[in-house]
């Protein structure tokens, strides 16, 4: 029988599927953390994810609320100072990948989770994007999860909270920024990459069930198409299941409290 699963579900497997044994992986709250610890107790079990308290190799049970929940200390190798984690392990070049969420991305990648709106005088005032910035700039290269919709994926943003690609056609890479930028854009309908010759971010691959059409209308901007689009392949009933036993715990622990997803 065919697993059932949920747009949400498909996300983070396809997001924690991009993760590989070994990889030193510094993860945001949210989204990126479930995909995270899902490619931990799945097809990575040696990834050594890092979280911006100083948790360094931690194995969570459940999911953490926030950088500064205990379940992160209590099981990490070790715990480190905040300037280590960004001056050592970030700036040092020993991240293989930032995994991120963002209230709105755009066609280069670039993201912001500050404010919707005016600076000033915002109509919407978010969490902020806390060391994402850094993160962005020093990781080897970047994975973004955010679920896709005209208001999150805009033609461009009011304030611009982390860089992606900046204007686009090789700006990042003449501004002297070090790592290589937003490598995969994962939603809850498919898959975005940047264009080689433009850093614009392309559709390369789609949900089962999901059209490219549907993922046109849901983007903000004139979507480019690569020139495949590919089928991303339905979760396993082992991903499915350890996702949604690694879910229950976390209720169970945190009761009706969830975390902010970027």
């Amino acid at each position: 029988m065919t697993v059932q699963w949920t747009p949400d579900e498909m996300m983070t497997v396809a997001a924690a599927r991009l993760l590989w044994n070994g990889c030193v992986c510094f993860v945001g709250i949210g989204l990126p953390s479930a995909a995270a610890n899902l490619a931990r107790l799945t097809r990575a079990p040696d990834i050594v994810l890092i979280y911006e308290s100083g948790t360094l190799a931690t194995r969570p049970d459940v999911l953490p609320l926030s950088i500064g929940d205990g379940e992160l200390a209590d099981t990490a190798v070790a715990v480190i100072p905040l300037p280590e984690v960004f001056a050592y392990w970030l700036q040092g070049g020993r991240v293989d990948v930032g995994f991120l969420g963002a209230a709105q991305i755009d066609r280069y990648g670039n993201l912001n989770s500050t404010v919707i709106g005016d600076y000033a005088h915002p109509t919407t005032r978010l969490p902020g994007s806390g060391g994402a910035p850094e993160i962005a700039v020093h990781a080897r290269q970047i994975f973004i999860v955010l679920k896709q919709n005209a208001r999150a994926f805009v033609p461009g943003l009011g304030f611009r909270s982390t860089a992606g690609f900046l204007e686009g056609h090789g700006a990042r890479a003449r501004s002297g920024i070090s790592g290589a930028g937003p490598q995969a854009v994962i939603t809850d309908l498919g898959v975005l990459r940047p264009a080689p010759d433009t850093d614009e971010l392309q559709l390369v691959a789609r949900f089962d069930g999901v059209s490219v059409d549907d993922i046109v209308k849901a983007t903000g901007w004139p979507l480019r198409l690569a020139d495949r689009v590919d089928v991303v392949a339905a979760p396993t009933e082992e991903e499915v299941h350890i996702l949604r036993d690694l879910h229950a715990r976390t209720r169970a622990a945190h009761g009706c409290r969830v975390a902010v997803p970027y």
